[in-house]
């Protein structure tokens, strides 16, 4: 064997997940096939569902391949013989499966021989948002067999692998989503009397956007001085438009709410924005929160998952508790009365992004995973220094 060509290969992954379309994971996909040397790697992503065409057009290079697997629901044995076909095809040097869908196909890259198989979790089902249901616990921990590392994205899934699931933890590695601070900046933008309150994200159960529109009503309805100076601005589809577009017009606040869809101009929303919302029932690390608190905005989340790594209570935002509506409606008062609070907050959460969540690191923390020895456990526990520290 040439040892010299060997060394100049370039790495091929394979990145398999659920549907490669708008979302916080799929986000971080693109960001980090995107800022891999192109030199050094390939990438091979692999859809258990199927993809957005438009979503895909914000991979720039040319160093990838997709696929689609048409996954029917429940339990489809076609996606493990497609799985199978493309891993004897492909021959990647990594498989990096993403979220408790895709953990079973580990099983297929053991079988083929892959000789680096990770494994991402990167948020809570809407099935167990606590992680507390025993069954996907032990199932964890007995397909976890077939995985050389996990990687937690938040100290919430940190935690839960290591003491919930049962794994060693040198098995198990924390990487935080970086956010790209040269794409999303403050706003340079004169003082207008409307305030605008936003949120971005697929409208579905767990991400819980009807706490924000009640919280919204809540306050117009206590404070009806501020009702023609609010606007409520939710960028994002799904079925829980029917039901905040319901609240909103029962309410008489029809007027006072935008329902933007789907964009690919995220960075323009945010900075259309002035107080940024997460109202999640469970989270893990929101690229949404990174990219408000990039874009000079104060954030208000709830206290769930990952939310407290990043927002700083007090200091770059405000933190409350899961369906506390009254808190909620509290915190986007204070912002509104207070100009200079809002601007001090948006402020710390902007020298935060640039201090902690970098995607420079997040991508230099990657590769260094991915080209780890594959049987050399102190090595990878290195890897667990600097970010993991309690920050």
């Amino acid at each position: 064997m040439n040892r010299r060509a060997d060394i100049a290969r370039p790495l091929t992954v394979m990145h398999v997940l659920y549907r490669f379309s708008i979302g916080g994971l799929e986000n971080g996909l693109v960001n980090l096939v995107n800022r891999l040397d192109p030199q050094r790697y390939r990438h091979c992503i692999v859809c258990l569902s199927d993809y957005d065409p438009a979503f895909v057009q914000r991979l720039t290079g040319d160093n990838f391949e997709l696929h689609a697997l048409d996954k029917r629901p429940g339990n489809d044995p076609r996606v493990w013989w497609r799985t199978w076909q493309l891993l004897r095809r492909v021959r990647p040097d990594v498989l990096h499966t993403r979220n408790f869908v895709a953990l079973e196909l580990q099983l297929l890259g053991l079988l083929a021989g892959v000789p680096r198989r990770i494994h991402g979790e990167h948020g809570w089902d809407v099935q167990d948002p606590a992680g507390e249901v025993r069954k996907y616990q032990l199932a964890r921990r007995v397909l976890g067999l077939c995985v050389q590392r996990f990687v937690a994205l938040s100290r919430d899934l940190e935690d839960y692998l290591l003491t919930r699931v049962g794994l060693a933890p040198a098995k198990v590695e924390r990487i935080i989503n970086g956010v790209d601070s040269e794409r999303f900046l403050p706003a340079e933008r004169a003082q207008t009397a409307t305030l605008v309150i936003g949120t971005v994200g697929r409208m579905k159960a767990i991400k819980n956007q009807t706490l924000l529109c009640r919280a919204f009503i809540a306050l117009c309805t206590r404070r009806p001085d501020l009702r023609e100076r609010l606007l409520l601005r939710l960028v994002g589809s799904g079925p829980l438009r029917t039901d905040c577009e319901a609240l909103l017009d029962a309410a008489g606040l029809a007027a006072r709410a935008q329902f933007v869809g789907d964009s690919d101009a995220v960075a323009d929303e945010m900075r259309g924005m002035d107080v940024f919302v997460l109202p999640s029932l469970a989270e893990g690390i929101s690229n949404t929160i990174l990219e408000a608190m990039a874009s000079g905005l104060p954030v208000v989340a709830t206290r769930v998952g990952g939310n407290a790594e990043l927002v700083s209570d007090g200091e770059s935002g405000v933190l409350v508790a899961s369906e506390d509506e009254a808190a909620l409606a509290v915190a986007l008062e204070r912002y509104a009365d207070d100009d200079v609070l809002r601007r001090r907050h948006g402020a710390r959460g902007r020298e935060l992004v640039e201090a902690r969540f970098s995607l420079a690191r997040m991508v230099e923390r990657y590769d260094a995973l991915y080209r780890a020895p594959c049987t050399a456990a102190a090595t990878l526990t290195t890897l667990n220094e600097g970010p993991r520290a309690r920050d």
